[in-house]
């Protein structure tokens, strides 16, 4: 239900439970602040206590209420909908020669300085932002869903909005948000895997070169899940991706990721239509595992009951 929400409605338009936590986050900041990593270690425990607390409460809720609680968390969590819309945009923008225009928008998917990027890199930009954040903003909801239920979805997207908050490489954050990195990297290991295994099966015709790729080039990435995510969309769609990226705190000049040509404005709805099947496949996976968790659950249940009468 949760997925459909997204599918039909996209994000909450009012009153997302994802911007009230950056502002709890905020706050948190502002008062535990220091340039330390103890500092930023005591500071994601504060933030993320109530989120344990009221994730912990929601696991234990009665059945119906569990999976209603389950629906709307996975709805809040992910953002697949809206990622798509906004890659789309961007190819809009692309196809019509407004530059400027595209520059702004992908300005919504990436952290990198715009200002003097080609159309080609535009698409570049936005085509390694929808494969990493539909790692991080769908992937990631759909399989700690499945292996926690509630706890999960708020645990993984709490952290992933933390690392989006703290986890910078800038005086205020250097030392102070590498615990929101860490934690982020810990609990985005196994989705960023998935999404590589899922985007192979998207491209059966390609499913080697996919795994391939993310295991030679995904390495070499200095993040250790967009590296193998961003790998395996670039064989999926036969592009090459990677290289100088600018940000504001400088340049980096990352590995080249697969053997394709440069990717234009005319790869992003294919990478779009990728992240899309890559969710469907990694949803159908998510609900059998956790409808098998769940049957094995109430079938230990059942028999302790009865061993007990």
């Amino acid at each position: 239900m949760g997925w459909l929400a997204d599918e039909v409605l996209g994000d909450p338009r009012r009153g997302h439970p994802v911007a009230a936590f950056g502002t709890w986050a905020g706050w948190v900041e502002q008062r535990l602040h220091r340039d330390s990593r103890t500092a930023g270690i005591l500071t994601e425990a504060v933030v993320l206590t109530p989120v344990l607390v009221l994730g912990t409460a929601a696991t234990r809720l009665p059945p119906v209420a569990r999976a209603g609680a389950m629906a709307a968390l996975t709805w809040a969590s992910l953002g697949g909908t809206s990622l798509g819309r906004e890659g789309a945009a961007v190819h809009h923008l692309l196809v019509a020669d407004d530059l400027p225009g595209a520059r702004r928008r992908v300005r919504n998917l990436v952290g990198r300085v715009t200002d003097d990027l080609g159309p080609d890199e535009v698409a570049r930009a936005a085509i390694e932002s929808v494969a990493e954040n539909t790692s991080d903003a769908v992937i990631g909801t759909l399989v700690w869903g499945a292996l926690l239920g509630p706890l999960g979805v708020l645990l993984h997207r709490s952290a992933n909005t933390l690392d989006a908050m703290h986890g910078h490489r800038t005086p205020r954050y250097a030392r102070f948000g590498w615990a929101a990195a860490r934690l982020d990297d810990v609990l985005g290991w196994l989705p960023a895997r998935v999404t590589v295994l899922a985007t192979a099966a998207a491209r059966p015709l390609r499913a080697r070169e996919v795994v391939g790729t993310a295991l030679r080039d995904g390495r070499e990435h200095p993040s250790p899940n967009a590296g193998p995510v961003e790998a395996g969309f670039a064989a999926a769609l036969g592009v090459r991706l990677g290289g100088r990226t600018v940000y504001a705190s400088g340049a980096e000049d990352r590995v080249v990721m697969g053997v394709g040509p440069a990717p234009t404005a005319t790869d992003l709805p294919r990478a779009v239509e990728l992240a899309r099947r890559v969710g469907i496949i990694t949803l159908v996976a998510a609900t059998g595992l956790r409808l098998a968790m769940v049957t094995r659950r109430a079938g230990a249940s059942g028999r302790d009951s009865r061993g007990a009468s």
